[in-house]
């Protein structure tokens, strides 16, 4: 029987050497790419779409799949009259408004996002304006506030009794 070797192993030692085939070297640039490389990084056109956008549209984008394949096989069963065409036909039926549905769902999701994250380019943005206007009723409750405490410290010092400003 032979004893295990604590050295590194044939796989061991490939598996460093393909890692280092894959390190980016220093002065590599994304913006010139070498000649003959297959590979080049472009900018995106748009930025990414937030997080929840994103999983209502990979979610909807899996429903409608999923219905056109229901369709596919409602048609090819209804075409070989087989007794499965009408629970086919049904369930097509049920992923459609289940896609339309899913659909409607990244619509309203992506317009509810731009309308809380004020992200909307537009100078006139309904989210901008209706955090303006809560900054300034906050602005103007707090100077309230502090107009308040200090009319009452005002009146509780002035009409204090027995108490007396000068030392005299």
């Amino acid at each position: 029987m032979k004893a295990p070797t604590h050295g590194p192993t044939y796989r061991a030692a490939r598996r460093s050497q393909e890692a280092r085939d894959h390190v980016i070297p220093a002065g590599a640039s994304f913006d010139e790419p070498e000649p003959g490389s297959l590979w080049t990084v472009e900018p995106a056109l748009r930025p990414p779409m937030p997080e929840p956008v994103r999983r209502a549209a990979v979610r909807a984008g899996l429903i409608v799949s999923l219905t056109l394949v229901l369709a596919m096989i409602a048609y090819f069963c209804t075409m070989a009259a087989v007794w499965s065409a009408l629970p086919a036909v049904l369930a097509t039926v049920a992923g459609t408004i289940a896609a339309t549905w899913s659909v409607l769902d990244v619509w309203i999701t992506r317009q509810v996002w731009n309308q809380r994250h004020g992200v909307v380019s537009l100078p006139s943005s309904t989210a901008r304006a209706l955090r303006r206007e809560r900054r300034r009723a906050r602005r103007a409750a707090r100077a309230a506030a502090r107009a308040a405490t200090r009319k009452a410290r005002g009146a509780a010092r002035s009409g204090a009794p027995g108490r007396r400003l000068s030392s005299v």
